[in-house]
């Protein structure tokens, strides 16, 4: 069986176990892509393969770098793409990307306990690379002010206040023309009558 024949029958089979998982996606005919832990948490982490030509009887190409994956620290990058190349080298031959996101999926909760809680601290390896100073460190590390808490009744006021687009109703500021000409009077009130 030829390398195109093996990887359109691994994309067949890598599309039937994962119909209706959100957590996969498949970016090309050659690039897919496994969601592990919660969405939007530090502790989650995105992984994507690539097959190359040769696949499978040379190892995938693995990205750790992606967008997704901007809050984990750069050595827990490189640790997960090592652990999983050196997992790959046994499947050579085979196909092997449901068991490589498989091995990930079992050791996710071994692997991010490397990761901060997070995403705003700092690790020291970064602050070393960026030789910065102590002070300035302990201003970064601080935690940005909660948000102030409304209750409901605030809330409500604010929305009278405004439309959905933070932008007050159209109109807000117009004069009742009706109410306003009835408290002047019309203009031919006010024109001296004429009487000769």
């Amino acid at each position: 069986m030829s390398e195109v024949e093996f990887q359109d029958e691994e994309r067949e089979a890598l599309l039937s176990i994962y119909d209706g998982d959100v957590a996969f996606k498949q970016l090309s005919s050659t690039v897919f892509q496994y969601k592990f832990g919660e969405n939007d948490n530090a502790k989650s982490l995105l992984l994507e393969i690539k097959w190359g030509d040769k696949y499978p009887t040379e190892k995938p190409e693995i990205n750790m770098d992606t967008f997704y994956n901007k809050h984990i620290n750069q050595s827990l990058k490189d640790k997960i793409k090592e652990l999983v190349l050196i997992e790959a080298e046994q499947y050579l031959g085979m196909s092997m990307t449901y068991s490589l996101f498989e091995f990930v999926k079992e050791k996710f909760d071994e692997l991010i306990k490397e990761q901060p809680e997070e995403e705003n601290e700092i690790s020291d390896d970064v602050i070393k690379d960026l030789n910065i100073s102590q002070p300035i460190i302990e201003d970064i590390k601080k935690k940005p002010p909660k948000k102030e808490h409304l209750t409901k009744a605030q809330k409500r006021r604010q929305w009278d206040r405004v439309g959905e687009k933070g932008e007050r109703p159209r109109g807000w500021d117009w004069v009742d023309l009706v109410k306003h000409l009835s408290q002047t009077g019309s203009k031919d009130d006010q024109l001296p009558s004429s009487t000769s």
